[in-house]
């Protein structure tokens, strides 16, 4: 997709930015129909996000990544979330030669060993099926919310992905938490039941833990490293 102007991106963002999360989503659908997808990890953003495409019916194809190495739950939750609304959520893996030449170099667990190691993973069983989910799109919807992190804070409603090379919208980035479970409680959304002991964030099972009161929700992702606590997926 060529690069929209700066003035075309600030024109479709002030106009997102007076909307509610199921009119930005249609907004997006209209403009660029046909060309739309959103990325789901079914946590709770992506649960609200589904919810809403689905309940007003917009043309927008979702998608999630299947590492390999996902919790029972959230394979269940795929399950669920399709049988509620009767929709298909397309499900990518990672190439099968390039894991198993990660893990016969590496073994399973070199992710601990450093945060090199740890990207390189995130790149094979996340970054690369992303690249081939994205392909043909235009614009790619995520769920990222300014509070989830401070690397998330500049982030706008849409804006230029370059390493992608497309829009990404972010139609939930100005929600706080509270917003995000009254909408789910609302609907009635399914939702991952480790939620519920303490898991916020939730990715690959070896790589997610609970947190305690107190702590950042980006402390239960990858918390043996220090890093800025980000697999590649949002550059």
């Amino acid at each position: 997709m060529p690069m929209p102007t700066v003035h075309d991106i600030d024109a479709l963002a002030a106009d997102l930015d007076t909307l509610d999360l199921t009119g930005r989503l249609r907004r997006v659908a209209e403009r660029f129909p046909g060309r739309v997808v959103f990325s789901t990890s079914l946590g709770q953003e992506d649960q609200v996000i589904t919810d809403a495409i689905w309940r007003a019916d917009l043309p927008i194809r979702v998608f999630t990544l299947d590492t390999g190495r996902l919790f029972e739950e959230t394979y269940a939750l795929i399950d669920a979330t399709r049988a509620r609304h009767g929709r298909p959520i397309e499900v990518f893996f990672p190439d099968t030669p390039e894991v198993e030449a990660l893990t016969g170099a590496r073994g399973h667990h070199s992710f601990r060993e450093s945060v090199e190691f740890r990207k390189e993973c995130c790149h094979i069983r996340k970054v690369r099926p992303l690249q081939r989910a994205l392909q043909g799109a235009e614009v790619w919807i995520t769920g990222l919310r300014r509070e989830q992190s401070a690397n998330r804070q500049t982030m706008r409603v849409i804006e230029w992905d370059e390493g992608y090379e497309l829009l990404k919208c972010n139609p939930l980035i100005d929600w706080d938490t509270d917003a995000m479970l009254r909408y789910l409680t609302a609907h009635d959304v399914p939702q991952n039941p480790l939620h519920a002991r303490g898991f916020v964030s939730i990715g690959c099972a070896p790589c997610t833990r609970a947190i305690a009161a107190g702590e950042d929700p980006r402390d239960g992702r990858w918390w043996w490293e220090t890093s800025k606590k980000e697999c590649g997926l949002h550059r």
